[in-house]
This record gives structure tokens, sequence and C-alpha cells, in this order.
């Protein structure tokens, strides 16, 4: 039996008709009666009986005190990694080990740990040598590029709103300086992070800064280690954000930015007014954000574009595509009928009338495209007339492929300033880091189709890191006959089957029935059903009229609605003028 004193660190494990849910606390007061009382990490109190003593278990030292590297902590489980970086994360020290796995827990505040002394603090140091920081991480990947002459990755990853942004920057910020030119070319990769939080990023419930886009940035440097240049690889951007946001969420930021930033000349010239006025801007009921101050955002925008080479006239040509975008979220449909079909016709409007020539398309083609549906069958073009609520479903897609295309081409033309072609000469032996900046997790009241997207890919990386961090290194220890303790840990690889890699995968489904003339939203959700009913990974529909599905992730259940999501976006149209127009251009 052990033996419990007053102040002695203790473990609380589940045990039946418990209140207690975090295996977490100090013993403060042993009664008479043998009852404990313990107060948690959140400062509550609570009484243990006599009857569930036995659920109390002593709290290794380690993990009662804390350590900066948790491979040497003496309660290697959930409820100590948690507690470890409770304490520290008290202390402000928001950095830790796990091997050579850096984790971060975001302040949301500004911590001192990031100036030009810090920078050169950690240079040239091996990890351990110094406690964990973001740097460290940047300076290993740096030094051992130069040494081994192999390239490096380094990947971030985490739960929406846990600062992997910022440390993407951050290492950036290193890695501009520690390559000691400070060069042209360096500011270039710096000033595209900017560009692309205005178009990728936006405010919601969890974070007023979020990377609404995974971006995958590769830093080229010479053989004396400078940076030559860089490539930045974009994908899953949340085109469907541009549309709808959810309660106290914004569109994306340069929408505010703009309307906040531009002079009157220039909004006049656009017909714009104030955020407020714009349906796209307004459906999360949030147009500011307290932590950004959106006029100070677009000058450094403005000027961001200017060292990334963006002419005037280019950057005209994207405030009249976002402005058309603000204005066609305005535009609205009236019922009509033809020839005892259901159809719609665009109501009469100044915010029409202004998007077509801001798009500087033809009136009619554009009424034509967004309250008809074309089809080829047979090598002849069909069309069929949409109802006010479809009509209303395909001006949002037009809209949707529209902003997908410009953010695109905006990446194409960062590109196109700060990447530096390999030279010819045999000697020269370029050698790159990569930062792999991907989504969090995500779990909202609504999860969409992009959602699912999300998760898949954190699925895959979860992956990664039980194959590498588990699976090949305990098959090497078998392989060596090293003496060793078996690790249990959870594999998602039945996940990962279910989603994408089995016959009949959810992916192939929705690939598949999108294909369909006749295909729905039904007729998706009653395959997948069909399908993968019996898998413990697939939760199928609660009701017959429910219509959102479940997936057992590795980090929890999530339910995603599968409604109003088989939506294509009109065809363009014929009348195009292509002028300057980054879309056209696209």
């Amino acid at each position: 039996m052990v033996v419990l004193r007053k102040g002695d660190h203790v473990w609380l494990e589940s045990f039946s008709n418990s209140e207690f849910s975090v295996p977490i606390g100090a013993v403060v007061k042993i009664s008479d009666s043998g009852q404990i009382l313990v107060e948690d990490d959140e400062g509550k109190e609570h009484w243990i009986t006599a009857r569930n003593i036995s659920a109390v278990r002593p709290m290794h030292p380690t993990s009662a005190q804390g350590v900066e590297d948790m491979i040497r902590l003496g309660d290697l489980n959930e409820a100590g990694i948690v507690r470890n970086l409770l304490i520290r994360h008290q202390e402000h020290k928001i950095y830790t080990y796990t091997g050579s796995i850096l984790v971060a827990v975001n302040p949301y505040q500004v911590l001192p740990l990031y100036t030009v002394e810090q920078i050169q603090l950690y240079s040239n140091k091996r990890i351990g040598e110094l406690p964990p920081h973001v740097f460290a991480i940047a300076d290993n990947c740096y030094f051992n590029m130069k040494r081994n002459k192999r390239d490096q990755c380094c990947v971030i990853s985490g739960e929406s709103g846990s600062g992997k942004t910022e440390s993407t920057k951050l290492i950036l910020q290193f890695l501009a300086a520690i390559s000691g030119q400070h060069s042209w070319i360096e500011q270039q990769v710096l000033e595209a992070n900017p560009i692309l939080e205005a178009f990728g990023n936006a405010k919601t419930i969890r974070n007023d800064n979020s990377s609404r886009f995974g971006k995958y940035i590769d830093i080229h440097f010479s053989r004396s280690g400078v940076i030559e240049g860089a490539r930045i690889e974009q994908f899953l951007l949340e085109k469907s954000r541009v549309c709808r946001q959810a309660p106290e969420e914004r569109n994306y930021h340069i929408f505010y930015c703009m309307l906040m930033g531009m002079n009157l000349e220039q909004k006049k010239m656009l017909n714009l007014g104030t955020a407020s006025e714009y349906t796209y801007l307004t459906m999360g009921d949030c147009t500011s954000c307290e932590s950004r101050n959106d006029a100070k955002e677009y000058a450094h925008i403005r000027s961001a574009m200017k060292i990334l080479m963006f002419s005037d006239s280019e950057h005209w040509d994207i405030s009249k595509l976002l402005a058309a975008i603000l204005h066609l979220g305005n535009v609205e449909f009236e019922a009509a009928v033809y020839e005892n079909l259901d159809c719609s016709d665009v109501l009469d409007s100044s915010h029409f009338s202004v998007a077509t020539k801001l798009l500087e398309v033809d009136s009619k083609e554009l009424q034509n495209s967004l309250t008809n549906h074309s089809i080829i069958i047979r090598g002849e073009s069909v069309s069929k007339p949409l109802s006010v609520a479809q009509a209303a479903d395909g001006r949002d897609a037009f809209v949707k492929a529209i902003y997908g295309h410009l953010f695109l081409w905006i990446v194409n033309k960062i590109n196109a300033a700060i990447f530096n072609p390999p030279s010819q000469d045999p000697k020269s032996s370029r050698r790159s880091i990569g930062l792999l900046d991907i989504f969090g997790f995500e779990n909202f009241n609504t999860n969409s189709f992009e959602q699912f997207c999300i998760n898949f890919a954190n699925e895959h990386l979860q992956q990664f890191f039980v194959r590498h961090v588990f699976k090949l290194e305990q098959e090497e220890y078998l392989a060596e006959h090293i003496s060793w303790n078996h690790i249990d840990f959870t594999d998602n690889h039945q996940a990962l089957e279910v989603i994408s890699l089995k016959p009949m995968n959810i992916i192939s489904l929705i690939d598949e029935e999108s294909k369909f003339p006749k295909g729905s939203d039904t007729t998706l959700l009653n395959k997948i059903n069909s399908q993968h009913g019996k898998s413990k990974v697939y939760i199928p529909p609660r009701s017959v009229h429910d219509t959102k599905f479940g997936i057992n992730h590795f980090a929890g259940v999530v339910y995603y609605q599968s409604k109003g999501e088989r939506r294509a976006p009109p065809p363009p149209p014929r009348r195009l003028h292509r002028g300057h127009c980054p879309v056209a251009h696209s």
C-alpha cells in the first residue's frame, strides 16, 4: 500500500462514478477517516473517499517538477506529457523537446524570445545544449544541410490556432539572419508572407490569423549557405470561406484591408462602401478584429507587393476582381416560369451592372451563365434553367472559382520573383530546406468537404509520424536484437484505408458520384453507408433524415455534412475580355 503525505503529487486514475476526468493533482490534506483532499492543476479541490483510494497513484518526481525533454519523463503517458507542458507553460517556457521533435504551446502573447541576440545564441549549437527553442530546430536544419550536404525538411503541424504560421515565420526569420547576406532575395522571401496571409488567412473562432490554406516553402541555399531563392507550393485553399463564414468569423483579410485601406477615389472607382454592406463579409456577423489594424495591414500588403514586383496595373486588376466578388455576393435572383419549368432571373441592381463592368464581360452572357446550366451530350450543348436556389449556388461556385484562380496566380507571381533557377555549373551544388506549414486538425459545428480534406491530410501526417517514430524504430531494435520494452501506440492506418486506400473508399465514391448526371447528396451518402457501414472507423447517420456521417480520426470523431456539397461552377461567359486580368491569364 502506498503511503501518502501532505504535499505529495499524485495521479487520479479514472474509476467508476467519478467526477474526475483529468488525472492530475496534489495531496493537500488527509483526514482521520482516511479521506484525501486533492487540489487539481486548475486550483479546484476534490475529496477522494476511502472507497476510491485505490485510484490514487504517486507521481514520478520528473512529472511533478517538469523536464525540458519529455523522453526523460518518469510517467510516459498522456497525463504526464500534458502536465509537463502545463508546468512549463505556467513558467512561460512554451517550448519542450521530445527527442528531436519540438513541442510548442501557443502563449497567445508576445514573449521576448526572438531577438537578434537569441538568433546569435542558438547559432551553430546542438539540440539540447540550450533550452528548447524554435531557433534550435531551424539551426539544426541549416547546419545539418551544410555539414552533411543533404536537403532538410521541417514539418510544422498541430491543431488550428496552435501557432504554426508564426513558427514558420520565425524559422524563415532565423534562416534569413543566419545566412549572413541580408540580400534583396532574402527580403523578397520574407515579404511573401504578408501577401499570402492577406489572401489566404482569416479570423476564425480559434485564431485571429488562421491559415486557410496549406503551403510548402522550399528555400534554396548556395554551397556556402547563402539564400539564393525559394519556391512556394499551395494546396487546399478554403474557397468556401469567400461565400460563407461561421458565426464570429470573417472572410479573408484582404477584403477588409482593401475597404479600410483604399482612398475614397479608388473606392469610388470600384463602387465600394463599407464591409457591413456586403453579404459575403457579414455572414459571420463579424466585420472587425480587435487584434488587427486592417488599414495598416493594407499599407504593408501594398509595400510587400512592390517588393515582389507586382506592377500597379496588376494590383489594380486584383482590386477589380475582389470588388467584383463583393458585388456578385449582393446579386439576387427572382423566380420565373418558362414552359412549366422552374427558372430564375437576375434581379436588376447596380451590383450586377458593376460586377459585369469590373469583370469586363457581356452582361447578357453573365446573366445567362448564372441562371442556366449547360452540359455537353453527344457533342451538343444542352442548357437547363436553374431555380433561384440553384442559381445562388451557381453564383457562389463561380465566385469561389474566381478567387481560387486569383490566389493561384498570386502564388505564381511571387514564385516568379523569388525563384532563382539552379546554375548549370557542375561545381555549384545547391541545397534546400523545406518548410511544410500544414492545416491543423479541424472539427467545427459544420464540417464540409474542405474539413474532410484537411483532416485526411493530417491522417497522412500522423501515419508518417507513427511509422518513423514507432514502427521503423522498433523494427530496427528487433533486427539488432536490442533488449527493450515494447511501446504501444495507436495506429491510424485503418482510417486511411476507409478514406482513400481500400477499394470503394470514401474519396473514390465521392469522385464517382460527382460524375453521375443524377448523382446527389443522398445517393452519395447511401453508397458510403452501404460500403462502410460496418467499419469501426466510419459512423453512419443517426437517422434516415440525418445528412451527417462521422469518421473516427486519430484525434477524435468528426461529423461531416454531406448536404449541399455537390455544386459545380457555371461555365464562364464566352465574351471574357482578357486584358491584364489575372484570372484570364491563369
